[in-house]
C-alpha cells in the first residue's frame, strides 16, 4: 500500500520556493559547438547554488512521452498527470479570470495566419499585440453571442491567445482539436470523439464559420485554432493536501489559471520577472509555499532561438542572489518540461532539478546544466515524487512505522 504523505505531514516553519524556468532543459545543439542552453549561458549564480545543492533529473509524466504544460505542471504540485488529466482549456479559462460553471467546456484559442489555399504558414499570428488580440475579441463577441441554446464566452489572453467557454445543456468535451500544431498543415475539423459531444462539435463548426468570415482580411490574424476541450474536474486542493498556505506568482494566464484549479492563491500581476521575485518578497510573512512561474525561457525555445533563451537563462540567474537573500528554507529551480530550441518545442528530455536546502546535502557540482544534473543525488525520479523531496528537506513530513 502506498505511503500517504498527508498521514505524515507535521507543522514547519520553513518556507519553501519553487522556481519554475519553464521549459528550461534542452539538448545539445550541432550549431552551438553540441551545447544545451543551460551549458552556454554564463550563470555565475545558479553555479554557485549548485556547488551547495543536490541535483537531478526529473520525469514530467512518464519515459518517452512529450508532457503538455498541464502535465508538466500537475507532475511539480505532486499529483499523478496520468491519473489527473485537466484539459488545457480550463486551465487557460481559469487563468483569465473566468468562473466555470458544471457542464461548461473551455477551449485555448490561438489566432493564425493562413495563406489563400487554407494552409496554416503561422500558428501564433506573428505573436500580434495584447491589444490587437484584445480589439479582435471585442469585435468577435459583439457578433458571436449565442449559437442554438449555447452561449459563446470569448475572453482575450496575451498576444494571440485567447480563450472560448461554450455554456449551455448537452455538452461534451471530446472533442477534437483543430490545432495541427504545424505549420505547413490546414486546421482541423472539430469532430466529435463520442456520441456525447456531438451538439459540442456541431456549435464549433457554427463559431469558426462565423468567426472565420468575420477576421478573413485581417493581415495576420486570418484564422483561428482551437485545443483543449475540457471540463473542470473535481480534485484536492493543493494547500489541503500539504498543510502549506501557498501562493502562486506567475505572469502568463495559462499558469495562473492551473494554480487557481489547485487552490492557490493568485495575484493579479503584470510585467516580468523583477515584478515577480519583487511580489515573492512583499508576500514572503504571508504563506508557506510559493510557485514562481518564468515562461521566457519556454517562449524562446518554441521560437528556436537558441540565442535568446540563453539570454532568458542569463536573465533569471540575476535574481537568485534576491531570492536567496530572503533565506528560504527549501529552494527548488526546474521546469516543468523541457523545451529544446533545436526541437521547436516541448519535448520528452527530463528537466533538470536543483534542490537547496540546509539538509539536503551537496552533490559538489559545477554548474547546473543536465549533464551534471545527470550526475546527481536525485537520480531520475517522476515528477510527482519531487513534492516529497521538498517537504523532508522542509521538515514537515514525520517518521513512517514504528
Amino acid at each position: 500500500m502506498p505511503v500517504n504523505l498527508k498521514e505524515l505531514l507535521k507543522k514547519g516553519e520553513k518556507k519553501i520556493v519553487l522556481l519554475v524556468a519553464d521549459g528550461v532543459g534542452g539538448v545539445p545543439h550541432p550549431d552551438f559547438g553540441g551545447k544545451t542552453e543551460l551549458e552556454a549561458a554564463t550563470t555565475p549564480h545558479l553555479d554557485a547554488l549548485a556547488r551547495r545543492s543536490v541535483l537531478g533529473l526529473m520525469t514530467p509524466v512518464t519515459y518517452g512521452v512529450t508532457p503538455g504544460s498541464g502535465p508538466g505542471h500537475i507532475g511539480l504540485f505532486g499529483y499523478d498527470p496520468e491519473e489527473l488529466q485537466i484539459g488545457r482549456g480550463v486551465l487557460e479559462a481559469l487563468g483569465v479570470g473566468l468562473h466555470l460553471q458544471e457542464g461548461d467546456v473551455a477551449a485555448r484559442a490561438n489566432f493564425a495566419t493562413q495563406n489563400e489555399d487554407g494552409v496554416i504558414i503561422d500558428r501564433r499570428a506573428g505573436r500580434i499585440s495584447t491589444e490587437e488580440c484584445e480589439r479582435l475579441v471585442g469585435m468577435l463577441s459583439e457578433k458571436i453571442r449565442n449559437i442554438e441554446d449555447v452561449e459563446v464566452i470569448l475572453k482575450p489572453g496575451k498576444e494571440h491567445r485567447f480563450v472560448l467557454v461554450l455554456r449551455g445543456p448537452g455538452l461534451g468535451d471530446r472533442v477534437k482539436d483543430t490545432d495541427p500544431q504545424k505549420e505547413g498543415f490546414r486546421a482541423y475539423e472539430p469532430v466529435a470523439l463520442e456520441a456525447g459531444s456531438e451538439k459540442t462539435s456541431r456549435i464549433l463548426k457554427i463559431f469558426l464559420e462565423q468567426a472565420r468570415a468575420l477576421i478573413k482580411d485581417e493581415p495576420k490574424a486570418n484564422a483561428l485554432l482551437l485545443r483543449g476541450f475540457s471540463q473542470s474536474p473535481v480534485l484536492e486542493k493543493f494547500p489541503e493536501r500539504y498543510g502549506l498556505r501557498s501562493l502562486a506568482i506567475a505572469i502568463y494566464p495559462m499558469y495562473k489559471g492551473i494554480a487557481r484549479l489547485f487552490g492557490f492563491d493568485t495575484p493579479d500581476l503584470e510585467g516580468d520577472l523583477q515584478n515577480e521575485v519583487q511580489c515573492l518578497r512583499e508576500n514572503w510573512a504571508n504563506y508557506d509555499f510559493f510557485f514562481l512561474h518564468y515562461k521566457d525561457t519556454d517562449k524562446a525555445g518554441e521560437d528556436g532561438d537558441f540565442a535568446r533563451k540563453v539570454k532568458c537563462i542569463e536573465y533569471l540567474d540575476r535574481f537568485i542572489p534576491e531570492i536567496l537573500a530572503l533565506e528560504p528554507g527549501v529552494l527548488v529551480v526546474t521546469g516543468d518540461h523541457s523545451t529544446p530550441s533545436l526541437l521547436h518545442g516541448h519535448s520528452w528530455h527530463p528537466s533538470p532539478v536543483l534542490l537547496y536546502s540546509p539538509f539536503a546535502g551537496s552533490d559538489e557540482a559545477e554548474r547546473f546544466t543536465e549533464r551534471e544534473c545527470r550526475k546527481g543525488y536525485l537520480g531520475q525520479f517522476p515528477a510527482c515524487f519531487l513534492m516529497n523531496f521538498i517537504l523532508a528537506n522542509a521538515l514537515r513530513l514525520g517518521k513512517f512505522g514504528a
